[in-house]
């Protein structure tokens, strides 16, 4: 049928999987469904929903060779690539089993009724408690780990909250067989039913953030996509969360000493960084501050040479290597900026792009080469003292991350540190921001564009956006949750002090 989606493989151009768009009737029924689960998933428990994401973890590995067999003709990342997304995913589903089970993210507080400095105070009781069915968007980069199973759909589910997903259309086949391990999941442990659902197509998922049945939103995307899902939203009788992640150029600055004392090496990490999975990365760095002189000529001429043997990589999709390829030829096109290499050419059949060097001086930087090129390129600016060094970083945007690479006893670390954080959410030293661990104290986020919120789409907190704070005050102890009761296993802070 002519209305269907198709993925194709972005190396040869063949199609590989269609799905009809999820019909706006259908899409009414799933949310529906989702909101009457909703009740019972919270009232399972957390042991429940610990039992529930370690079923998840263990139907995606049981599917492992067919998710990455086909994740490799709908994505064109290596098999090496796809297998470590799909360790990670299970992983992500795993962590967020032992976070619920840790019980502090909670937040369960109790003040006991007591005379206070106001008079006789109340018995009061707070604790998050789920938001209620959220709509998850599939992001393109990361078919696994940001998409169907991935880490924005297990902190929902660890969070007591069902959970629809719109597939990406870049990925179809992987996105119904990814759902059909978490559907199996859900029937393993008895689920109840509108524990999750799929939706597909661009109307469906519009439909999705429009529904009065859904409480929030999480989206990995771009800023575009970004702004039209928020002016559905603004649109809603009831206003909810949105939770974007949407673009991010990743400064990384290289002091004079640095450049000094290992050019080679830091060429060899950054290249690999701006190159590795196509550069199709939201930590990549796209801009990089290079200091002016000898040293800095020796750094990106060694990161030139590795960039020119660097063969083109197929990217996810059609629309993506369109923009990459007009957004760099824009970049090339602006005054003062030069290209100081390109890989070998892109083949003609397919979705490729080929990386590239580009440099420009500070006096030149303005904010019109400061965009997101999603792809393998980055633009060096050269940089000769921190005051050229400041008003260049003018022209940037907020970003997810900001790294720094300096030497022992740098005179520069200090300033270069009280520089780059207000631009970011996670400071780098010494390494390259590509690879995002999930853990307790990991923070993916950062001032806008690179997210709306404050919040974290990756690590423990990330289940914090699918909660809402709420007191009971006087209650009887049969109408409290179990966490709130004065013999409850978990974190609380009883009277103002934390007791674990």
């Amino acid at each position: 049928m002519t209305d269907h989606i198709t993925s194709t493989d972005p190396r040869t151009g063949a199609h590989v999987t269609e799905a009809a768009p999820t019909p706006l009737g259908e899409v009414r029924r799933i949310t529906a469904a989702a909101a009457a689960a909703a009740p019972e998933l919270e009232h399972r428990g957390r042991a429940f929903r610990a039992h529930l994401l370690r079923a998840v973890a263990a139907r995606l590995e049981e599917r492992r060779d067919a998710i990455v067999d086909l994740g490799r003709r709908e994505t064109g990342l290596p098999e090496a690539r796809l297998n470590g997304e799909l360790t990670r995913t299970a992983y992500q589903a795993e962590f967020f089993a032992g976070v619920i089970e840790d019980g502090g993210y909670l937040e369960a507080t109790i003040d006991h009724a007591a005379d206070t400095p106001m008079g006789p105070g109340p018995d009061l009781r707070r604790l998050l408690v789920p938001i209620g069915p959220v709509a998850v968007f599939g992001a393109s980069n990361f078919p696994l780990a940001f998409s169907v199973p991935g880490g924005d759909t297990v902190s929902a589910l660890a969070a007591g909250n069902p959970v629809i997903v719109k597939a990406h259309d870049s990925h179809l086949g992987l996105s119904q067989l990814s759902f059909a391990a978490l559907a199996q999941a859900c029937a393993d442990v008895d689920a109840p039913e509108g524990t999750v659902g799929i939706v597909f197509g661009t109307k469906a998922g519009a439909a999705l953030v429009a529904d009065p049945a859904v409480k929030a939103v999480g989206f990995t995307g771009s800023l575009t996509g970004g702004k039209a899902l928020l002016e559905i939203i603004n649109g809603r009788t009831e206003p909810i969360p949105f939770y974007g992640e949407l673009a991010s150029v990743n400064p990384l600055v290289v002091s004079a000493a640095a450049a000094a004392e290992r050019p080679e090496a830091i060429a060899n990490g950054l290249v690999a960084s701006i190159t590795g999975s196509g550069g199709q990365l939201c930590t990549k760095p796209g801009i990089v501050f290079v200091p002016k002189g000898t040293d800095g000529d020796r750094l990106l001429a060694a990161a030139a040479a590795l960039i020119a043997e660097t063969a083109a990589h197929p990217l996810l999709n059609a629309r993506i290597a369109d923009s990459y390829r007009a957004i760099a030829a824009s970049y090339t096109a602006a005054p003062g900026v030069k290209e100081l290499a390109v890989g070998p050419a892109a083949p003609q059949e397919g979705s490729f792009g080929s990386p590239r060097l580009l440099e420009v001086d500070a006096a030149d930087f303005t904010p019109a080469v400061a965009e997101e090129c999603f792809g393998p390129s980055a633009i060096a600016v050269r940089y000769g003292d921190a005051a050229e060094l400041g008003r260049a970083f003018a022209a940037l945007p907020a970003s997810l991350t900001a790294t720094l690479h300096t030497a022992e006893g740098d005179p520069d670390l200090g300033p270069l540190v009280a520089l780059v954080r207000p631009l970011a959410g996670r400071l780098v030293f010494d390494q390259f921001p590509t690879g995002v661990l999930v853990s307790w104290a990991q923070h993916h986020g950062g001032p806008w564009p690179s997210t709306n919120t404050l919040h974290t789409s990756v690590g423990a907190t990330a289940i914090r956006r699918f909660l809402r704070p709420m007191t009971w005050q006087n209650a009887p102890e049969a109408v409290l949750p179990p966490e709130l009761r004065d013999d409850a296993a978990v974190p609380q802070r009883v009277d103002g002090r934390l007791r674990l």
